[in-house]
C-alpha cells in the first residue's frame, strides 16, 4: 500500500441559514435540531471521529454560537449534575466532549457558497489533506461513511468523493460523476457534472456529502468565480482540480438521511428510534396505528 499524508482534520461548513426549517431555525441552528436525542451534527461528528479524524473545524456564521457552547463544558449543568448524582448524564457529557485543543472555529462572514466556506478554513487546515462533511447529511451504515473513505485513501491517495446510486432517471437532480477503473471500494472517477440534462449523466453515481480533498484546492477556491446561485461552487473548484489531480469515488452501500430536508430528517428520527430498545416498543407501536390510520 502507498503512504499518503494522514487525513487528521475535518472540516464542517454550518454557517447555512436553514431556511427550509423556519420558523425553528430562526433561534435554534438547524445543525442542532435533534434526532431522537443527539444533535445532527452530533452524529457527523461521530462518523468523523470513528474514521481516525483528529481535528474539528467548524466553518459557522452569526447566530451558531451554540454549536460552539455544545461543543464546550457546561459547568453549572454539570455541576447541578454532580449534586443529584446523576452518574449515567455526566458519563454521556463526558462521551459527547471533544478533547481539549481539538476543535477549531472560524467565520464565515457572508453566505457565498459551499466553495467560500471550505476556503475559510485555510489557515486551520494548512499543507494537508482534509476531511469535508456536510453537516445536513446522516450516514447509516455497517461501516461508517468516512471510515470507508479513509481506507480508500489509504490505498489511492488523491481525492476521495463519496457517492450513491440513484435511478438512472433521477440522476438529473444530482451531481453526478464519471466511473472509471475499480479502485478497492470504489472507483477512479473522470469527470464531474452537476444536476445534468435528462438523458446526458455520464452515470447514475450521485455525491452524497462526503469528501477527502487535497490543500490544493484552497489555491483553486481563492480566484475561483461564482457560478450557480451567484456562489463560489466547491464543484467548479473540484473540476479545476481533477485536471491535475486523481479522484475516487467510494461506494457507500448505506442509507443517507438528508436532515436539511423535511422528510429526511423525519425519516432519520424514525430509524434511528426504531434502533433504540429503550423507546423501540412504545415507538413502534404508535407508527403501526399511525400508519394504519391512513390505509
Amino acid at each position: 500500500m502507498a503512504q499518503h499524508n494522514k487525513v487528521r482534520k475535518a472540516v464542517f461548513p454550518v454557517a447555512g441559514l436553514g431556511t427550509r426549517f423556519l420558523p425553528a431555525t430562526k433561534a435554534v441552528p438547524k445543525e442542532m435540531l435533534t434526532v431522537v436525542d443527539k444533535p445532527i451534527i452530533q452524529y457527523v461528528v461521530d462518523e468523523a471521529i470513528e474514521a481516525g479524524i483528529e481535528h474539528l473545524v467548524f466553518v459557522t456564521g452569526r447566530n451558531k454560537h451554540v454549536i460552539e457552547d455544545y461543543f464546550d463544558i457546561h459547568f453549572e449543568l454539570e455541576q447541578t449534575l454532580r449534586e443529584r448524582a446523576k452518574k449515567a448524564e455526566i458519563t454521556l457529557l463526558a462521551q459527547q466532549l471533544p478533547k481539549a485543543g481539538t476543535v477549531s472555529f472560524t467565520r464565515q462572514q457572508e453566505p457565498l457558497g459551499l466553495g467560500h466556506a471550505v476556503w475559510c478554513a485555510r489557515e486551520i487546515v494548512g499543507d494537508e489533506p482534509f476531511a469535508l462533511l456536510l453537516p445536513d447529511m446522516i450516514m447509516k451504515g455497517d461501516k461508517g461513511c468516512m471510515k470507508g473513505m479513509i481506507d480508500l485513501y489509504g490505498h489511492s491517495g488523491g481525492n476521495i468523493i463519496a457517492v450513491e446510486e440513484c435511478a438512472p432517471d433521477q440522476a438529473h437532480k444530482y451531481g453526478i460523476v464519471g466511473v472509471g477503473e475499480a479502485i478497492g471500494e470504489g472507483f477512479r472517477i473522470t469527470g464531474m457534472v452537476e444536476k445534468p440534462a435528462k438523458g446526458t449523466a455520464p452515470s447514475n453515481f450521485f455525491i452524497n456529502g462526503r469528501y477527502i480533498l487535497q490543500p490544493e484546492i484552497f489555491k483553486i477556491l481563492e480566484t475561483q468565480e461564482r457560478g450557480a446561485g451567484n456562489e463560489i461552487q466547491l464543484t467548479d473548484g473540484m473540476l479545476k482540480l481533477l485536471k491535475e489531480q486523481d479522484f475516487a469515488g467510494y461506494h457507500f452501500r448505506g442509507t443517507t438521511y438528508d436532515c436539511g430536508a423535511k422528510d429526511g430528517f423525519i425519516l432519520a428520527n424514525v430509524a434511528y428510534a426504531l434502533e433504540r430498545a429503550d423507546i423501540r416498543p412504545s415507538v413502534e407501536g404508535g407508527f403501526k396505528e399511525l400508519l394504519a390510520g391512513l390505509n
